[in-house]
């Protein structure tokens, strides 16, 4: 009788928080497509509140929100990129010349982020919300540059965002998108091939922190490695509905204004994960 009501109370959690991972999806992938920007920067803390909720060990709250965060950006990226491909907007070759980098920068990071102590990687993503807070509270948007980029520029470069973004659990769009301005890339095409360097990322981020964690110890039922799947299906398939909405929203709603207003709940994210 006791084992039945303890596995019949289990089940329910586990429902819970397909549901509660659903809705996050959700919300996430409607800001990505509305404000532009990485879902990675609302998954990642509110999947360190959910894990604290659910009793994790303080030890993989961090590093297993980062890797589930980077494991739902796989689906929405594979997404955004053949929407982008379609409208002609990814030039592939410089693509082509992003991804050694990329995968490189990526493994180190997760690398980096598994032998980090969790108070220096949660100070890493606050210090990133609060540099994407700050972005936006000022409304400053790339600029076209005259950089004369090179193929060794470029993968110096694709290296540290590969890094960065494994860090921090994104894929990369708020810092790709300014280099590829900088290089004097249309913004329809920096957004497009930054869209198409986030694959990498979250398939180089997430191999290695699924690697990485096989041999962890008090990892929850149902992770694969740092990844703890029932987050990645509910938050990847969410997000996949609304980022077209967001976008869609994009061109009707007052952007700037509402950036501003998306800044305050950065902030107050980064503020909540100091005193986590």
């Amino acid at each position: 009788m006791f084992e039945f009501a303890a596995k019949t109370i289990q089940e329910n959690w586990l429902i819970t928080v397909v549901v509660i991972n659903l809705v996050l999806g959700m919300c996430s992938g409607f800001l990505a497509g509305l404000f532009g920007i990485g879902g990675g920067l609302v998954i990642v803390p509110v999947l360190v509140m959910l894990f604290k909720a659910q009793g994790l060990p303080p030890n993989l709250i961090m590093i297993m929100a980062i890797a589930t965060s980077l494991a739902t950006i796989i689906m929405t990226s594979t997404s955004s990129v053949l929407a982008h491909h379609r409208l002609g907007s990814v030039l592939w070759d410089k693509v082509i010349r992003l991804t050694p980098g990329i995968l490189i920068g990526a493994m180190l990071g997760a690398t980096i982020a598994d032998n980090l102590r969790t108070d220096y990687l949660r100070l890493i993503f606050v210090l990133f919300l609060l540099y994407v807070g700050c972005q936006m509270a000022l409304g400053t948007t790339p600029k076209s540059g005259t950089a004369s980029y090179s193929k060794s520029l470029d993968f110096f470069v694709a290296c540290a965002i590969g890094l960065l973004s494994s860090l921090v659990g994104i894929g990369g769009g708020t810092l790709t998108v300014p280099y590829l301005a900088h290089c004097r890339y249309p913004m329809r095409n920096a957004v497009a091939i930054s869209s198409a360097c986030g694959l990498p990322i979250a398939l180089a981020s997430t191999a290695s922190y699924v690697a990485l964690g096989i041999k962890a110890t008090h990892l929850p039922d149902l992770s694969l490695g740092y990844v703890y799947v029932p987050s990645f299906l509910g938050v990847g398939f969410g997000s996949l509905f609304t980022a077209p909405i967001g976008a869609k929203l994009a061109h009707k709603l007052p952007a700037k204004q509402l950036k501003s207003y998306f800044s305050i709940l950065i902030f107050l994210m980064a503020i909540k994960l100091v005193w986590f």
